[in-house]
């Protein structure tokens, strides 16, 4: 049994949607960011960084694992799936995770934080990360032009980047022009599996202009200057 302590965010949703599509039994222990219960002693036992997500293994001793990409390629060599056991084919998924985990994620969270969060509008700083998220979209695009999936057989490598990218309009980035991405991304989405994990914690809905929009920024602000 793996223990999740996560929150409703695209590094969560890498977490729960791995588990649901290697069908590994879990316990869910939600962390509410903006109380700040991802500083506390007791998470960080868990994770020393205090962030989500993070799981424990009670089925190996409470081993504890954290950053989402590591807590990934655990999860998959655990169950067999997602992640070749040959050299190469296993050298490329890894290669698309890194590019998430150094690419997207950090361009995506960075436009988040300047286009959404961040009180004072710095548009050299929206700009900025806004086209670089838009360039590595483009690689993205370019790669799946020829391939169904990113690196090979459907891996954690097309989770990790489904579960930043499909947040594109948040961040203020339109992929209209990318139309292997946009294919890419529906035929994920319509996976079972990642509809369940989407909903881990619980399922969110915020659309840009809403009441529901203005609470969330305003939550997110509290974590951002923290």
């Amino acid at each position: 049994m793996i223990d999740l302590y996560t929150s409703a965010t695209p590094n969560g949703h890498k977490a729960s949607v791995t588990l649901e599509e290697l069908a590994i039994p879990y316990e869910v222990y939600p962390v509410n960011l903006t109380a700040g219960e991802q500083k506390t002693p007791a998470f960080l036992k868990i994770n020393p960084n205090g962030r989500i997500p993070a799981i424990v293994d009670r089925g190996n001793d409470d081993f504890p694992i954290f950053e989402s990409g590591a807590i990934m390629i655990y999860l998959a060599e655990l169950a067999g799936m997602l992640l070749p056991a040959d050299v190469k084919g296993r050298s490329r998924v890894i290669q698309w995770l890194m590019f998430q985990m150094g690419g997207i994620g950090p361009m995506m969270g960075q436009a988040n934080v300047f286009f959404r969060y961040f009180p004072e509008k710095i548009q050299p700083a929206i700009d900025r990360y806004q086209k670089e998220s838009k360039r590595l979209f483009a690689v993205l695009d370019g790669q799946l032009k020829d391939n169904q999936f990113l690196a090979g057989d459907y891996s954690i490598a097309d989770i990790a980047n489904f579960c930043w990218v499909r947040t594109h309009k948040w961040s203020g980035v339109e992929i209209d022009d990318l139309p292997h991405l946009e294919r890419w991304l529906k035929e994920i989405r319509a996976r079972p599996a990642v509809d369940r994990g989407l909903k881990v914690p619980q399922e969110v809905k915020v659309e840009a202009g809403t009441k529901e929009a203005e609470t969330f920024i305003k939550g997110a602000q509290t974590i951002v200057v923290r």
